[in-house]
């Protein structure tokens, strides 16, 4: 006995409500791209241009985040995803923690290159470029602060515009330490610096994505307290067969079966135990099993 439903109708998910935001900071960064790739070439820099590698990375990260929240709320019309596209969100942010790879890999391996080399920087274009940067992703990081502790679609573009505004940081910085010493290989040291933190930032969105397509328990359920919860309701007995995981950011399922009293209200146990999951663990959706003693199935199946 249980409450079942289809997933595939539109549904607001938690990266759905701030598409718009999306939206306006990738016609942001994209712009900005344009602008720091051209002068990042004509002033040598391997910092700017290194920063615009991962600009690069935000404008795919992004417009597929933008394309991933459109496609997690399309019904389906085939009958065989009955859990919806939800999990294309998660797919999209693991499209970024690839990207981000990339580019960290890149930059380092141009620094490798220049290695012995005294490249001439413009400084005062480094200077000007980062400056107006900066100002890009903090606007950015403002747009996309309060989703990203909602949806891991939108944390994955934040942590791309987190990382782009320490890169602008560090462009700033490497223009500064040029023009107080003379010496170009701070704009190769910086540029080094922005991979390292790139690929830091990619390992730890990539876990992220890992547990959530691994369908790991979530991070804020506690499955101890969760079964003993299960337990303390009126008329159950025991719970086995248990599944706690997260379909996309905001949205943990479960799955478990009751063994009831022999004189308990099933439908009674069945509500008051959807209860206790949806306001106690925030599992708004769970199927249950109400059952007077473990099937001969339950009893044989071991995973």
């Amino acid at each position: 006995m249980g409450a079942g439903h289809g997933h595939g109708a539109p549904s607001a998910t938690a990266a759905g409500r701030y598409r718009w935001r999306l939206a306006v900071t990738f016609a942001l960064v994209a712009a900005f791209l344009v602008v720091e790739l051209v002068f990042g070439l004509l002033a040598n820099s391997l910092a700017l241009i290194s920063d615009a590698g991962h600009m690069t990375a935000d404008v795919v990260a992004l417009g597929a985040a933008l394309v991933a929240t459109k496609i997690a709320t399309r019904p389906d019309t085939t009958g065989r995803r009955t859990y919806g596209s939800y999990r294309a969100e998660v797919f999209a942010s693991g499209l970024t923690v690839l990207i981000m790879l990339g580019v960290a890999v890149y930059v380092v391996a141009e620094a490798i290159g220049r290695i012995g080399e005294d490249p001439e920087v413009q400084t005062g274009t480094m200077l000007v470029v980062g400056l107006i940067g900066l100002g890009v992703n903090i606007v950015s990081m403002l747009l996309l602060r309060q989703g990203s502790t909602e949806s891991l679609n939108v944390k994955g573009a934040y942590f791309e515009v987190v990382a782009d505004a320490a890169g602008s940081v560090g462009v700033i910085a490497a223009g500064l330490l040029v023009i107080w010493t003379g010496q170009s290989w701070w704009d190769t040291a910086v540029a080094v610096a922005i991979g390292v933190f790139v690929a830091v930032r990619a390992v730890v969105l990539g876990r992220q994505v890992l547990s959530v397509l691994g369908q790991h328990v979530p991070h804020d359920v506690e499955m101890e307290q969760l079964i003993a919860d299960l337990d303390a309701v009126p008329g159950v007995g025991s719970v086995h067969d248990l599944h706690v995981w997260t379909l996309t950011s905001g949205m943990n399922v479960a799955t478990a079966h009751l063994v009831v009293d022999d004189a308990a209200n099933a439908h009674a146990v069945l509500t008051n135990a959807q209860s206790v999951l949806a306001t106690r663990h925030r599992i708004e959706h769970a199927t249950l099993q109400v059952e007077a003693t473990p099937t001969k199935q339950c009893q044989e199946v071991t995973w």
